[in-house]
């Protein structure tokens, strides 16, 4: 989530064909302008034709142009074996930072693999773009030229925050007066009062005052005042007078810190404001804890020197829009906010179990909200581990915790409803299910292809790996709705409610609440029918997982056209920092994984008076809400990948989530209810089996030709949209 993309270079391959096409891969480095190292046929290539254009996030990427078929053979062609162009056609290369990095971008094209767009490691800050460097400077560099301190940021903290902490430091600077002790400290808010109101192209030194030369430099000479003339140094030339330092350190810092940090929350909250929440920061722990005599306040000119000294703090700017890249220890700065969110919703779900500081609602709200950043550190976790580990260990932290999110919801609310008798949690589940796989089919990949596509006039994706996740996700929908459509054949059609619209006794009739049962004569048709066939298919569908495990990663890995290559930039070092080792990761996936479990679980002791007393339909929450919200990290990787032109793995992050579902999830549920009886059975409404089936043969029906733009990307949006509405206007499962 919080990476920087950067201009570089692409080559382009003379000796392509005709062929189907592959994903662009974009480069983390930054400009690179060394040479480069790649395949046989890629340096021939880039030697003949000296291409050059943009690289992007993840690598040297080998970008085949279709040429018509009466064009001859490019020179290389003729110069080198078939085999040779044949890798040069078919291959893409991609590059990382370190063998880490390389991990992570190989697992990312791994069909089952998490994938994951941030970086696992710390980058090289010679590499990272301009921008960003900014966005982790500290407020102490003086620059030539910062153009107009006028902007919207700043008058915004003038607003929210300028003009009440300049009113306080006032109020502070009087009661230091009164105290005459504290005079000192007195002169120094009061210049800080002036400073707060507008800190924009002002600076703030330390300076040093020699008792030998107090007077040798004047104000006049554009040196510090010396200190005899100073109004602060009235009551003694030391550094720290001890009286004057305890009123301050008693009465006047306590009350600014406080300010200070009540400014440095809110502005960090609000992400576009974080210089505020620096500048806040800074000053509570340098400035106010200086001598007066030593802090000198001035305004900074074009042509002005500044003076010698250290630089405490010099700001611009209030806020930057590019805040949303910035990161902590490697986690994104929405994830860090909302860790607390995690804590608050821990702390009021079992401390005020009786309702008696917030309703259901509230409760049930923030534990919604606590899955997004436990959703994302499991994530990040998964891929640290997997990127630091073989091939073996990878796959078992994926295959074991990579559901974890919606398995952990839908067995706590399963065994809720078990043991209330409540078959609503049941058709919650069902739609929450229903809902992933339609929001990862329709919504997840079209919203990729609308922002990619506002970048990328057309994008285009590896169909033949988007072909695999299809015949997976044809066959999973037929695997989990076969129990549904056996029972619509051979149930027994029960109405709750008829009437005759005619006078004719043999007339037609209007029923309602009519459905299936499959428990007439003593579930005969369900215990001997419906159930063993359950069964099979939860074994069919995993082993078909399998399957498609071992044909992708093992017997055709070619699929996906991947090669890890070695464009380091001139000078760099491959050792890694990785922002978390195997063993953090590991303590922090289980520790979320935990936490996911109680946040579940609040959220389903708390959603049954929203299913009661809503008067939305069950179906609709469990299609949205409960559907899309643990799904929130992933859709946002999927947004930066599309961003940087990479749109397969936008498509195969849906269709990886989709098939999890029907192969992996369901299979799992139906083997809990082996184990702990509940309401869940694998027989779905008609709504569920009609959205699905439609939305995997639409999705087949647009990845044909292995390119798209934004206007079919807006075709699959507005599908998924307007499969809400009927989800929203349709009315509540029977017996709910």
């Amino acid at each position: 989530m919080a990476t920087d993309s950067e201009p570089g270079r692409r080559r382009r391959c003379c000796c392509a064909q005709d062929t189907p096409d592959v994903p662009k891969v974009l480069d983390s480095r930054g400009d690179s302008d060394g040479p480069r190292r790649g395949s046989l046929c890629d340096r021939h290539c880039a030697a003949i034709n000296n291409v050059q254009g943009d690289l992007g996030d993840l690598g040297c990427h080998l970008h085949r142009p279709r040429v018509p078929p009466a064009m001859s053979t490019p020179p290389c062609c003729q110069q080198h074996s078939e085999e040779v162009c044949e890798s040069c056609v078919v291959k893409t290369t991609l590059t990382a930072e370190n063998a880490v990095e390389a991990n992570k971008l190989s697992n990312n094209y791994k069909f089952g693999f998490k994938k994951w767009k941030s970086h696992v490691t710390a980058r090289p800050w010679e590499d990272r773009s301009e921008i960003v460097k900014e966005l982790y400077s500290d407020l102490n560099v003086i620059r030539g030229s910062g153009g107009s301190t006028l902007t919207c940021g700043n008058v915004l903290y003038l607003l929210l925050f300028g003009w009440w902490l300049s009113l306080l430091y006032i109020l502070v600077a009087a009661a230091m007066f009164v105290t005459i002790m504290g005079a000192p400290y007195g002169w120094l808010c009061w210049d800080l009062a002036r400073y707060f109101l507008w800190p924009f192209g002002k600076v703030i030194q330390k300076v040093e005052v020699p008792k030998a030369a107090v007077g040798e430099n004047s104000a006049l000479l554009g040196g510090p005042t010396p200190c005899r003339w100073h109004p602060r140094c009235w009551l003694g030339t030391g550094y720290w007078h001890h009286a004057s330092t305890a009123v301050w350190l008693c009465l006047g810092y306590p009350v600014l810190a406080l300010a200070h940090g009540l400014v440095c929350v809110a502005a960090w909250l609000l992400i576009l404001l974080i210089p505020v929440a620096k500048l806040s920061a800074r000053a509570t722990s340098r400035v106010l804890l200086l001598p007066p005599e030593r802090v000198l306040i001035r305004r900074l000119r074009m042509t002005e020197v500044p003076l010698e000294g250290e630089v405490i703090l010099c700001c611009y700017r209030a806020a930057n829009p590019y805040y949303y890249k910035y990161a902590v220890d490697g986690i994104n700065v929405f994830a860090v906010n909302l860790l607390p969110v995690v804590l608050v919703t821990l702390v009021l779900g079992y401390v005020d179990s009786p309702n008696h500081l917030t309703g259901s609602a509230v409760k049930f709200t923030l534990a919604l909200l606590s899955i997004m950043p436990l959703s994302y550190y499991i994530g990040m976790a998964i891929a640290s581990i997997s990127a630091q580990s073989n091939f073996a260990v990878g796959a078992v932290v994926n295959a074991t915790f990579g559901s974890i999110t919606e398995l952990t919801f839908y067995i706590t609310a399963l065994i809720k409803g078990s043991r209330e008798g409540n078959r609503c949690y049941a058709e919650v589940v069902k739609s929450a299910l229903t809902g992933t796989l339609v929001g990862c089919v329709l919504f997840v990949p079209g919203l990729c292809m609308v922002i990619g596509g506002i970048r990328h006039q057309e994008q285009r994706f590896n169909s033949r790996s988007a072909g695999v996740s299809s015949a997976l996700l044809f066959l999973s929908v037929g695997g989990v709705f076969a129990p549904t459509l056996f029972s619509k054949v051979y149930g027994k059609l029960v109405c709750g409610e008829c009437h005759n619209v005619t006078q004719n006794p043999l007339g037609h009739y209007l029923c309602h609440n009519c459905h299936f049962d499959l428990m007439d004569n003593n579930g005969t048709l369900y215990y001997s029918h419906v159930q063993p066939l359950v069964y099979t298919v939860s074994i069919l569908l995993p082993a078909a997982y399998l399957i498609g495990l071992f044909f992708t990663l093992k017997t055709h890995t070619h699929i996906y056209d991947i090669h890890i290559s070695d464009c380091h930039m001139p000078g760099h070092h491959h050792s890694a920092v990785v922002h978390w080792s195997r063993w953090r990761a590991l303590v922090i996936l289980l520790l979320s994984t935990l936490c996911m479990s109680a946040c579940a679980d609040l959220a389903t002791e708390h959603i049954s008076p929203i299913l009661t007393n809503s008067t939305i339909s069950q179906y609709f929450i469990g299609v949205t809400v409960l559907a899309m919200v643990p799904e929130l990290p992933e859709i946002v990787n999927g947004i930066q990948f599309a961003l940087q032109n990479n749109l397969s793995l936008s498509i195969e992050i849906g269709n990886c989530i989709a098939v999890q579902v029907c192969m992996l999830q369901i299979p799992i549920l139906v083997l809990f209810t082996i184990f702990y009886p509940t309401n869940f059975t694998l027989v779905f409404s008609d709504l569920h089996v009609y959205a699905s089936m439609f939305s995997v043969v639409l999705m087949n029906y647009i990845f044909m030709d292995g390119k798209c733009d934004y206007f079919q990307g807006t075709v699959l949006v507005m599908v998924y949209f307007i499969l809400l509405a009927v989800y929203f206007f349709a009315p509540s499962p029977s017996g709910c």
